[in-house]
C-alpha cells in the first residue's frame, strides 16, 4: 500500500499499540504525527522515523487538540488511539476512576474526532481520497465484561458515537468507523495481567490465560493485526467501509 500522499494523526502513538500503528503508516509511506502526554517516547519516535512528528497533547483539553489541527493543517487520516483502562467491580468504582476513564477515552476521541472532521471540511475535503477517521475501540464496546463498567460504558459510547457521526458524513467521501480489538499484547494488557495476578494469586500463565480465553482464537491479539485492520480501511476499495465496529479478536 503507497499512502505516501496522505498524512496521518496517531493520538497515543508513542507507546502499545500507537507506536505500531504509527510504524506501520509511517512504513506505507504516510507523514504520521503522533501526539502524547509523554516526551520521552514521542521523541524516540521521531527519532528512529523521519516521516514521524511529534507532539504534546492531552486529548481532554478541547484547546490544545483545536490547537494542534491549526498547527498541522487537515489530515487525511485521523486515528483517535489514545485510552486508559482500569478496572474495578461496580459497587467499587469510584466517580473519580469514571470521570477519568469516559474523559480519556470517550470525551478524548470526541475531541479528535471533532477537530479532525473540522479540519477536512475547512479544507473544502480536498485532501486525496476524502478522509479516514477511526476510533480505537474494543470488544467490551460490543458487550459486558466483569470488573469493567467504566471502560466498558466508554468504550460503547465511542461505537455510538462513530455510528452517527457515520450517518452523518454518508456520501462526504469521508469515514467513520471503529476497530475492536480484543485484549492486546502490550502494556496495557501488562497491567491488567499484573492486577489479576495481584488479586487473585495466580501465576503469570495463569493470568494470562484468563484473557486469552476471551478470544474465540485462545490468544491475546497482536497490535500489528490491528494496524493492519486500519490500513485496510485507508486503502483502494475502502470508500464504502463507513459506520462499522470491526471485532479483532481472532475470528477467520
Amino acid at each position: 500500500m503507497d499512502l505516501s500522499q496522505s498524512s496521518v494523526l496517531v493520538t497515543g502513538g508513542g507507546s502499545g499499540l500507537g507506536r505500531v500503528l504509527a510504524a506501520d503508516f509511517a512504513a506505507a509511506g504516510a507523514r504520521v504525527h503522533i501526539c502524547g502526554r509523554r516526551r520521552e517516547p514521542l521523541d524516540a519516535m521521531v527519532t528512529a522515523n523521519p516521516l514521524i512528528t511529534g507532539h504534546i497533547l492531552d486529548v481532554t483539553d478541547e484547546g490544545a487538540t483545536t490547537s494542534l489541527f491549526a498547527e498541522i493543517g487537515p489530515q487525511q487520516v485521523v486515528i483517535a488511539n489514545a485510552g486508559i483502562a482500569e478496572s474495578a467491580p461496580f459497587h467499587r468504582t469510584e466517580r473519580d476512576m469514571w470521570d477519568r476513564i469516559i474523559g480519556v477515552n470517550l470525551t478524548g476521541c470526541f475531541l479528535t474526532l471533532r477537530a479532525g472532521l473540522r479540519a477536512l471540511r475547512d479544507s473544502g475535503n480536498s485532501v486525496s481520497g476524502g478522509g479516514r477517521l477511526i476510533a480505537i475501540s474494543s470488544i467490551m464496546g460490543l458487550a459486558g465484561y466483569r470488573y469493567a463498567s467504566a471502560y466498558s460504558a466508554s468504550k460503547h459510547g465511542v461505537n455510538g458515537m462513530v455510528a452517527a457521526l457515520a450517518a452523518e458524513i454518508e456520501g462526504s467521501g469521508i469515514t467513520a468507523n471503529a476497530l475492536c480489538p480484543g485484549y492486546l499484547e502490550g502494556e496495557m494488557t501488562d497491567r491488567t495481567i499484573a492486577t489479576i495476578m495481584q488479586k487473585t494469586g495466580k501465576s503469570r500463565a495463569a493470568a494470562v490465560a484468563v484473557l486469552a480465553a476471551t478470544s474465540p482464537a485462545g490468544r491475546l491479539i497482536r497490535p500489528e493485526e490491528v494496524s493492519a485492520a486500519a490500513l485496510e480501511l485507508c486503502g483502494p476499495g475502502s470508500d464504502g467501509i463507513n459506520g462499522r465496529a470491526i471485532e479483532i479478536n481472532g475470528e477467520t
